[in-house]
């Protein structure tokens, strides 16, 4: 008998937790159809576009070639229509005049947006010259990047720097001439060793330690952008982000450690270094910090990893060899 009633008890506790997950997502469902009904009635004046499906809106019919499907929007609504993507309302423009406007003529008025749940836990909870809302801390991150760090001045102090990734490459291939060679890999890898040269290759020392930091970095890179290419649910449905239904952003933690991590030994190094006599950009953020008392350690961090996300990341799984 007592198999018995353990089957019986694990079937009503199971048919329990089915009613509850069911009843707990039905109370989501009227919650967000009801707010979304809210912010529709209050909402100004919008633009036309699809209507889309109650509660997900347009969600079902994107197309992973997103700009062919917003060009067969705006052939269908004009160069200006809205999107609903889940309780996230967008504005799609499609004409130069249009982009002018909003990117040039009131770009003050466009400047902040809602960062991705994965972005910001990348970017040290969005503190990076992207993601950061416009104000006296966006003007001076922009003021880092542009007029200091990205100057003609810095970026011909780091020419040594760029040169020899660039000669190793040559090195590389001319030693594999007769054989196949990945060219894509072979350009992803000169473009992120050049960009981490730049970054800190005047605080590494030595051939196996840039070796060995650039074989960890090609691959956190690689997961970085699949995991920020991906569609978070999380982003179209903020109710659900505590769930993280979807796992990206406990795997983002995990990558974020890393560079944490990576990102302090390099810093530490620069410290334990002459400033004055480093030829990288961590030298130059660390002396200027001393002269601005806003840049904060987190900002340096954040800014090392805008160069990293441009990274084009080629189709290894597919690669087309040369020879």
């Amino acid at each position: 008998m007592a198999p018995v009633f353990s089957y019986i008890h694990n079937l009503i506790s199971n048919d329990i937790l089915s009613l509850l997950s069911i009843v707990f997502f039905t109370i989501f469902l009227l919650y967000s159809a009801t707010k979304w009904s809210k912010s529709k009635n209050k909402s100004p004046l919008l633009p036309p576009g699809p209507i889309g499906l109650p509660l997900v809106g347009s969600l079902p019919f994107l197309d992973p070639e997103l700009h062919s499907y917003f060009a067969t929007l705006a052939r269908s609504y004009g160069p200006i229509f809205k999107i609903r993507l889940g309780l996230k309302l967008g504005v799609v423009i499609s004409s130069p005049t249009l982009a002018r406007e909003v990117l040039k003529d009131h770009d003050i008025t466009f400047a902040n947006r809602d960062v991705p749940i994965v972005a910001r836990t990348l970017t040290y909870g969005g503190t990076d010259i992207v993601w950061t809302p416009y104000g006296p801390e966006w003007r001076m991150l922009r003021k880092v990047c542009v007029l200091k760090m990205l100057s003609n001045t810095t970026l011909d102090s780091v020419y040594v720097l760029r040169r020899r990734e660039v000669r190793e490459t040559v090195g590389y291939l001319y030693s594999r001439s007769g054989s196949p060679v990945n060219f894509g890999e072979q350009v992803f890898l000169t473009i992120l060793n050049v960009i981490t040269s730049m970054i800190w290759g005047g605080t590494v020392k030595g051939e196996q330690q840039r070796a060995s930091l650039g074989a960890e970095f090609r691959q956190m890179v690689a997961e970085m952008t699949e995991l920020l290419g991906k569609p978070n649910i999380s982003d179209f449905f903020p109710g659900l982000a505590r769930f993280d239904l979807q796992g990206l952003d406990k795997k983002m933690k995990v990558l974020a450690q890393t560079f944490d991590r990576i990102f302090d030994m390099m810093i530490d190094q620069g410290l334990k270094m002459d400033k004055e006599g480093g030829k990288d950009f961590l030298h130059f953020l660390l002396r200027f910090k001393d002269e601005e008392e806003a840049l904060t350690m987190l900002h340096m961090k954040a800014l090392f990893m805008n160069p990293l996300v441009a990274v084009p990341i080629p189709r290894l799984s597919d690669p087309k060899l040369y020879d």
